[in-house]
Order: structure tokens, then C-alpha cells, then sequence
């Protein structure tokens, strides 16, 4: 029995220090930006945005536009979700989905409709509670999708993708915008991360898969403004998140082992092996795990 709880000791040590590197890893990733939202952090493009999508109004200016983005409230990852208020009658929201396309990005849509409508009515000092009517903006639902349309639809809908189309008792409905023909700084977004994309398969995770994408795009006239006037921290952003990705993928393999290593000890503990099985029952592990166990075994016998 000593020999087993000594082991699970070392082993829960191990553990507690992964959890604390997997919380450094999401205070990393909620800290920082992304590219798509520090793109639109600067008015101008944020303009340029609102105009892609409601060309026909000519009244609206930088000032009439404000950002009211939620920070780390859904999601402890880094997702690209973008809220606009446009004057006092339009709330924008633009959820990027990247190349894995699911529709699963509705429900974020209406946690974050729902998030945003409590903001804005505590922003504007309005009750829910008295009898008068609140006054609330037109949501604009969007999904801003980087990858090939194929046959994806142009519209999703809660009650079409999770309900099979039945009448229920609450809908959300997002327009999905692809890569088009159409000059404007929403498809220059969508090309770059298609071109960053392209460079990864190309360099793999590397600096210069980022400094190739923002050669390519500047050559082509693809947010070109903004990449050379803030090409350093794009690329300080980029390659951010190839950190982030690399220590999440390496965090999941130790965890894999480390369950690996523990079902290993309690069936050592019941009987069920001997210590010259290990290899046998657990071939995934590699051979330093195993050397590990029957090190520790050892010594404490």
C-alpha cells in the first residue's frame, strides 16, 4: 500500500503542476489579441467593416461606431468574436469560424446576444423589472468563415441545425460570409488567413510561414496598410498563438501518458499485472515511462 500511495503522490504532484501551466496557458491566451480584432481596433477599418455590410447607409462615421466586444466570458481559447454598436440602433456581432467548420458557433452566437442585450441594458441604466419598455438595438448575427464554402449554406439557424426545422420558442439566425470577388476589408481578412494558411502547410509553425503570409498579402494589396504599419505585432500575435497551440498539444499527450502511467499502477496495485507486463498492456507507452515505473517500483519495494 505504501509503495502505491507513494507513487500517486509523485504522480498527483505532476498533475497539479500540469494544471497550473494549463491555467499560465488560458491567462496567456485571454491577455491577447487576435488579428482579427486587432485589425478592427483602429476606426478606420472598423468603418470600412461596418460599410461591407450596409453600404446604403452614408450617415454613419467613425464616431457613431463602438466596439463591445465581450472579453473572456464564453470561452477560455482564443476566439475572434467581434461586437459593434452603430449608433443606438444596430448591435453587430461577427463571430469568426476558422477552417473546422461547426455550427456549434450559434450557441456562442446566443450566449453572446445574451451577454451583450445585459451589458447594454446596464450601460443605458434600464430595469427589466418596472413596467416601462426597454429600449434595445437590432442584432445583426454574422459568422465570418475562413475556410472553403463547398456547399455550406449562406444562412444558419438554432432551429434548422438543432431542431430539425420545428417551431420553437426562441431562433438565432447568422448570415455566413465567404471568400468572394468583392474588394472590401472583410474578404482581404478572409484571403489572408487562406494565405496564412497556405504557408503553414508550407513552413509549418515557423516565423517564417508568418513573415511569408505578410509578404504575400502586402504584394497583393491585402490589408496592406495595416500590415505595414503594425507588421511587428502581427507578427508578435502570430506567433503567439503557435506557442499556444504547440504547449496545448504537448499538455494533451502528457496528460494521455500520465493516465496511461496511472491505470498501469492500480492495476500493479490489484494484481492484475507484474511489473515485467507493463510494456505488454501499455504499448503506447513510451519506453522512459515505463522505465520510470519500474524505477519507482524499485526503490520502493
Amino acid at each position: 500500500m505504501y509503495l502505491v500511495s507513494q507513487i500517486f503522490k509523485n504522480r498527483g504532484k505532476k498533475v497539479s503542476d500540469d494544471i497550473k501551466q494549463t491555467q499560465e496557458i488560458k491567462a496567456k491566451r485571454t491577455a491577447k489579441n487576435s488579428v482579427f480584432l486587432d485589425l478592427f481596433q483602429d476606426k478606420k477599418n472598423l468603418l470600412k467593416l461596418y460599410k461591407a455590410l450596409h453600404p446604403e447607409d452614408t450617415d454613419v462615421t467613425e464616431n457613431t461606431l463602438d466596439i463591445v466586444t465581450i472579453d473572456n466570458v464564453l470561452t477560455d481559447n482564443l476566439y475572434n468574436d467581434l461586437g459593434i454598436m452603430a449608433g443606438n440602433n444596430r448591435l453587430l456581432l461577427l463571430l469568426e469560424a476558422q477552417a473546422s467548420w461547426t455550427v456549434n458557433i450559434l450557441i456562442r452566437i446566443l450566449l453572446y446576444l445574451a451577454h451583450s442585450y445585459h451589458e447594454y441594458f446596464e450601460r443605458t441604466s434600464q430595469s427589466l423589472y418596472k413596467s416601462k419598455k426597454v429600449k434595445m438595438p437590432k442584432p445583426e448575427l454574422y459568422v465570418i468563415y475562413t475556410g472553403s464554402k463547398g456547399r455550406k449554406p449562406d444562412t444558419i439557424s438554432l432551429s434548422q441545425e438543432f431542431f430539425n426545422g420545428a417551431d420553437i420558442d426562441i431562433e438565432i439566425k447568422a448570415k455566413v460570409i465567404y471568400e468572394s470577388d468583392k474588394d472590401n476589408i472583410i474578404n482581404e481578412y478572409i484571403v489572408f488567413c487562406k494565405v496564412f494558411n497556405e504557408q503553414i502547410k508550407e513552413y509549418g509553425m515557423t516565423k517564417q510561414a508568418v513573415t511569408e503570409t505578410i509578404r504575400i498579402c502586402k504584394d497583393r494589396n491585402i490589408l496592406k496598410q495595416y500590415l505595414s504599419n503594425k507588421e511587428v505585432e502581427v507578427v508578435t500575435i502570430m506567433m503567439s498563438l503557435f506557442d499556444d497551440e504547440q504547449i496545448m498539444r504537448t499538455y494533451a499527450k502528457d496528460i494521455k501518458r500520465e493516465a496511461l502511467m496511472e491505470k498501469a499502477i492500480l492495476m500493479l496495485k490489484k494484481g492484475k499485472i507484474n511489473i515485467d507486463e507493463v510494456s505488454e498492456y501499455f504499448p503506447e507507452l513510451p519506453e522512459s515511462d515505463i522505465k520510470e515505473i519500474k524505477s519507482e517500483v524499485i526503490q520502493l519495494v
